[in-house]
């Protein structure tokens, strides 16, 4: 779990690192209730195309797409665990 920051909100997010068992087991719902619109469509349509497929191979990567889109919106590693977390997992360089 790494703690991230927005810089000129201020407001911080949570999120988990590595496999998304929320994605595997609800599909494109964590996408939509984390307000991630576009990839909610994104699942949506590749889970009707691949009868449910796709939605094993999004566990794996969904969580760093998530990160990688908040750090893009101005967010930071809120604490020196989290910027360590994200650096030996090559989301962010140092």
């Amino acid at each position: 779990m790494v703690q991230l920051k927005n810089k000129t909100t201020q407001q911080f997010k949570e999120v988990k690192l590595g496999f998304s068992w929320t994605t595997l087991f609800f599909g494109f719902f964590p996408a939509l209730f984390r307000g991630d619109i576009a990839w909610f469509f994104v699942i949506l349509i590749a889970n009707s195309c691949t009868m449910g497929f796709a939605q094993l191979i999004f566990a794996f990567i969904y969580n760093r797409i998530y990160i990688n889109k908040l750090l893009s919106r101005g967010f930071v590693p809120a604490n020196k665990t989290s910027k360590q977390l994200l650096i030996q997992k090559g989301i962010i360089a140092q």
